[in-house]
């Protein structure tokens, strides 16, 4: 049985943020206050510079809190920590890629990296989803930017995971793919993973998001996906 959409977490909570500052020595935004656990995508919505992409660093342990406390699988949380790296998947929107390999070899080597079963059939399966399979054999240095987003969003999905972290994962995606994007996050969602994402996209809020934080300079509210995405509409 899959959860409802409204349903609340079950089990411990992936995510714990209470009264967070968040900031590169003096806070961007108030302090911020949310959970979530297996079955949730909370979506990090606000303008330009209100703090999502900083939430998120601050998450992956790229930058300490300010204040409050902050736990991603009940500690603080620590990318280069072989638990963490083991239950989280990140994208943070750069291009980190191996320059040597092709598209193929590097979601292959990813799969290795970390112990993908059937790592042949993941990737292909992938490859199809996010329509790499003309640039399979092609070195990102030869890739647009639409298609270097759509291999890094497949490097994400071929990791086994708990827990994802994406910064705007729509960005330099057509149409098509942001359905795909959506329609992803909801099969995460329903198999009862969990999805942390900056968006600016509307649309993927309201398809895909159980809640989210809406950020502004003057406040950090949790609030209902629609709420949300008609804040986004209004930017």
């Amino acid at each position: 049985m899959t959860k409802s959409r409204g349903a609340k977490s079950q089990g411990p909570a992936l995510v714990e943020a209470d009264g967070v500052g968040i900031g590169y020595g003096h806070p961007v935004c108030p302090p911020i206050t949310f959970a979530m656990g297996s079955g949730d995508v909370v979506a990090v919505v606000g303008a330009n510079g209100a703090g999502k992409s900083t939430l998120l660093r601050t998450a992956v342990g790229l930058l300490p809190p300010l204040g409050g406390r902050l736990a991603v699988l009940g500690a603080e949380p620590d990318g280069r920590s072989a638990r963490f790296r083991a239950a989280v998947a990140v994208d943070l929107g750069g291009d980190a890629f191996f320059p040597a390999l092709t598209v193929r070899e590097h979601l292959m080597l990813t799969c290795y990296g970390h112990g993908v079963q059937n790592p042949a059939r993941v990737v292909a399966d992938l490859v199809e989803a996010f329509g790499l399979g003309e640039i399979g054999h092609t070195l990102p240095t030869a890739l647009s930017s639409g298609q270097r987003r759509r291999v890094l969003l497949a490097a994400a999905f071929v990791r086994p995971r708990s827990l994802m972290i994406l910064d705007e994962p729509e960005q330099r995606l057509d149409a098509g793919m942001r359905r795909l994007l959506a329609e992803r996050l909801v099969e995460e969602r329903e198999g009862g993973g969990a999805v942390l994402l900056a968006t600016h996209d509307p649309e993927v809020v309201r398809a895909a998001a159980t809640r989210a934080v809406v950020l502004t300079a003057s406040s950090a509210q949790v609030v209902p996906p629609e709420q949300a995405a008609a804040a986004i509409d209004r930017l």
